[in-house]
């Protein structure tokens, strides 16, 4: 994409350091968002960056700062640094306009207090430096910060000088996937699924003016069923004697008000409340003033949703519950990279709308992938209605080398992370490890999770390892989706999908994926067969909540419904609703005609070495085959109940079964209920019933074409023969035969 060249001057008013004219342009990336365009070097990022905890009065210092590369034990530079980078892209992306790795960066740029904060106390938030930071203002070392995606803030009043500029310096250290700390899927060489690093500055970065009695935080918890909201009000400085005020208010009529104490939890009851949920995402607005000695000291806005989550027992299986009933979760991996900003969109315009988009296909959920995001993006799922599963970031993501994992700083960010991000209501799940990657202690971890945060619930571990804590069993299942078995935990399919889809000319770089489509209708019958898994498991096999991999490509990864650039939406929105609108909404019962042994394991006569060529026919002798219980497949295949091991590349099984009395309207719904890896042809009594391709990652639906159906013999003996190959990977056949419909049998 052409990016027009930029050129402005460094904009630090007042500051010597402006003296000599600076320039920005963009760098070009292999592939830039059609969002680069709209980058304003002078107004980067300009709306708030806290939407839950309002003030009138800041001051923005993002924009074009000086920076050099640092050295290991260097002190801090005196005078001008000799490059320029644009505040808050991290130094790798092109936005920067350095696109260079460095492990050790200082910033530099000089700010003027305003006149009208005399006498205030003076906060500089960062919205999030990765990794570890140490802030200087007027050369006085206010403190080294270590995580990479929390905010945090320092008062600076005591180093500021009484007039003038003043110099802000930030010295940044990050060691990517060298060091043991959480940084998701950040790496040093990127490749596959792993991406280009993030280092420095990548969230805003302000300033705000606060009484020396003042509110420092506050914590919001929804309680629904009592109807009311409890409201933790913290305050610092000397708040003896200091009393709250709140308004709570659905647009601009005040539905309570109350005055409560500081640093105290009070439950404030709202009466008949407007629930939160994906389709209707009301927000209640809270007024906040902080009273003492008869004057407001301190005043801000701020917003909650009253929703609750929980697992409930539904049918013989645990299942997740909004707002007291059942609702199948059903969202894309976002992992919250972009092409030309790496970890930072480009615009808050950026930021909304990969979250419009997840709307749009018809999902109610996101997760968050090993990434938190700045406030702004719970703030528009809080307002779009979009349900959140958060991810921790995880240290030492598929590398080779794996340094030792900092346990410490782990537990540390998480805890960090929890506490600064639980009043979003969006946020329903914490997940705290990922597919194994760095999981340790985590019985414990999930005991602490639970001690900081009760109100929502925790994923052990999406992907495994698996311990029997927390409230999902999450598996992960690619191409198509698998169910887990738990009855002590929600059952979720925490991955699955995965299909990538070529669109030349929008790609970073071209690399394979889980399974590659090469035109749009096939991408959308595969995408929707996905669906029809889903929704049979879910009617079926309790399954609660499935994640599609993913919402956009990222860098080789090339499985997102929407190109890295956010240029081109690979299938029809519409279609994608109206298959995820399906999978949450619609049921698929299935009524067993011959059982499958997904539960209970049948008896097959089966063989490994080729038959003669009407093994498949009823007048078939198969005497000389061995006898074993289903299902036939290797230890660890995904969705298998494995009794019988099948370890070579062909098996041919047979049964004989009889179905009873069988309308002409069952018989029409007939359908193969079978889980094959891979390839298999199925017969019925002699006639070629179907021939499937690829594989299952658990028991799914086959449509038996006519020809079987009308073979089906009712109230008599029939045979179903079914050869299975294997050429790479796990392997498993079993098979049953069951009538589908969208209403209960």
């Amino acid at each position: 994409m052409n990016i027009r060249k930029l050129f402005i001057l460094l904009a630090c008013a007042g500051s010597s350091l402006a003296t000599q004219a600076q320039s920005w342009s963009p760098k070009q990336a292999p592939l830039m968002s059609k969002f680069a365009k709209d980058v304003d070097p002078n107004h980067v990022l300009p709306e708030y960056p806290r939407p839950q905890m309002v003030r009138k009065e800041w001051l923005n210092l993002n924009g074009l700062w000086q920076y050099q590369p640092g050295a290991t034990g260097e002190t801090l530079p005196k005078g001008n640094l000799d490059k320029t980078i644009l505040v808050p892209f991290p130094v790798e992306s092109a936005l920067s306009g350095v696109r260079e790795h460095h492990d050790r960066l200082w910033y530099r740029r000089t700010f003027t207090v305003p006149a009208a904060w005399k006498g205030k106390q003076v906060i500089l938030h960062f919205g999030a430096i990765d990794w570890e930071s140490e802030v200087y203002v007027n050369g006085k070392s206010l403190g080294i910060h270590k995580g990479g995606y929390d905010p945090f803030s320092y008062n600076v009043t005591s180093a500021l000088t009484k007039s003038g500029p003043q110099e802000l310096t930030v010295r940044v250290y990050d060691p990517t996937d060298l060091g043991g700390q959480p940084r998701g899927k950040q790496t040093l060489n990127p490749q596959g699924i792993m991406y280009t690093s993030v280092t420095g500055i990548w969230q805003t970065v302000w300033l705000e003016p606060v009484a020396t009695t003042s509110i420092s935080d506050i914590k919001i918890v929804p309680d629904l069923d009592k109807s009311a909201v409890k409201l933790t009000v913290n305050a610092t400085g000397n708040a003896a004697g200091a009393m709250v005020s709140v308004k709570v208010r659905d647009g601009n009529n005040v539905v309570k008000t109350v005055s409560i104490k500081p640093n105290v939890e009070t439950s404030i009851v709202v009466a008949h409340p407007k629930l939160w949920s994906p389709d209707s995402p009301f927000l209640y607005d809270l007024d906040i003033t902080l009273n003492k000695g008869g004057v407001a000291t301190d005043k801000l806005t701020s917003y909650f949703g009253m929703r609750k989550i929980s697992v409930e027992q539904d049918g013989g299986f645990k299942k997740l519950y909004l707002n007291n009933k059942f609702l199948f979760e059903l969202g894309p991996l976002d992992q919250g990279f972009w092409p030309d900003g790496g970890y930072t969109a480009p615009t808050d315009a950026a930021l909304k709308s990969d979250l419009e988009m997840i709307k749009k296909f018809g999902f109610n959920m996101v997760r968050k992938h090993i990434k938190y995001e700045p406030y702004r993006w719970y703030y528009w799922a809080d307002k779009l209605g979009l349900m959140v599963w958060q991810d921790m970031p995880s240290p030492n993501s598929y590398t080779e080398h794996v340094p030792p994992v900092d346990t410490a700083e782990f537990r540390s960010e998480l805890t960090r992370l929890i506490k600064t991000h639980w009043n979003s209501p969006s946020i329903i799940n914490w997940v705290i490890f990922n597919e194994g990657q760095a999981q340790h202690n985590t019985a414990g971890l999930v005991s602490m999770v639970r001690k900081l945060d009760p109100s929502r619930l925790i994923n052990q571990a999406s992907g495994g390892d698996h311990h029997g804590v927390g409230d999902l069993l999450d598996i992960h299942s690619y191409p198509p989706p698998g169910v887990p078995f738990s009855k002590t935990q929600a059952l979720a399919c925490g991955e699955y999908g995965g299909i990538g889809y070529i669109i030349p000319g929008h790609t970073w770089k071209v690399g394979d994926t889980y399974i590659m489509i090469n035109n749009k209708k096939d991408y959308l019958d595969l995408y929707d067969k996905f669906a029809n898994d889903l929704t049979l498991y879910k009617t079926n096999n309790g399954l609660s909540a499935a994640v599609y991999t993913e919402i956009t490509d990222v860098e080789v990864e090339l499985n997102g419904l929407i190109t890295y650039d956010r240029e081109v939406v690979k299938g029809d929105a519409d279609k994608i609703y109206a298959s995820n609108y399906k999978a949450i909404h619609d049921n698929l019962y299935i009524r067993d005609v011959l059982p499958s042994s997904q539960r209970e394991s049948r008896v097959w006569k089966y063989t490994t070495d080729e038959p003669t060529g009407d093994w498949y026919k009823t007048s078939f002798s198969g005497a000389s085959w061995k006898s074993g219980q289903a299902g036939f497949g290797t230890r660890g295949t995904p969705g298998g109940n494995i009794k019988t091991i099948w370890n070579t590349d062909n098996i041919w099984i047979r049964q004989d079964f009889n179905v009873g009395n069988l309308s002409v309207a069952e018989r029409d719904k007939l359908v193969l209920y079978i889980h094959h890896d891979e390839d298999c042809e199925v017969y019925i009594n002699g006639i070629k019933a179907a021939d499937i391709s690829g594989y299952s990652s658990a028991y799914t639906v086959v449509p038996i074409n006519a020809a079987g159906k009308a073979a089906i013999k009712a109230n008599g003996k029939n045979v179903i023969a079914v050869h299975c190959k294997q050429t790479q990977g796990g392997q498993y056949i079993d098979a049953g035969i069951a009538i589908l419909s969208n209403s209960k049998l």
